[in-house]
């Protein structure tokens, strides 16, 4: 559960380090982002000489979190770290790199790119 003003790791090689939620868009009711889901954030923290950079605007999927997630089947998955992955436009990612395990409700919402990308799909 992504909320406004949480603090998310960057799971890929964009520059980005650290993002702080500002938005979950989805309505006036949506409050909470979860596996698959979009937020707007800020930069809070970067490398040097990256594509992204310190206070930027930008578009992510959450592809790790904290909380459990129920699936389909009854099952739960639950992860050590919130994590999310910079995208370019539309649901394409903005680095080259995934690192860490994703979940597969991220292929399921259709970022088959990012999926591709990562070493794990859990």
């Amino acid at each position: 559960m992504i909320q406004l003003r949480s603090m998310v790791i960057v799971a890929d090689n964009s520059g980005a380090q650290i993002i702080q939620c500002i938005n979950v868009p989805g309505g006036s009711g949506k409050r909470y982002g979860q596996l698959g889901d979009i937020i707007v954030g800020t930069v809070k923290k970067a490398s040097p000489r990256k594509l992204v950079k310190k206070h930027e605007v930008v578009k992510a999927v959450v592809v790790r979190q904290r909380k459990e997630f129920r699936r389909a089947d009854g099952s739960y998955i639950r992860f050590d770290d919130n994590a999310v992955v910079v995208l370019a436009e539309g649901k394409l990612p903005k680095g080259g790199r995934v690192f860490g395990p994703i979940a597969k409700e991220v292929k399921d919402k259709g970022f088959d790119e990012i999926a591709q990308m990562a070493a794990e799909l859990l």
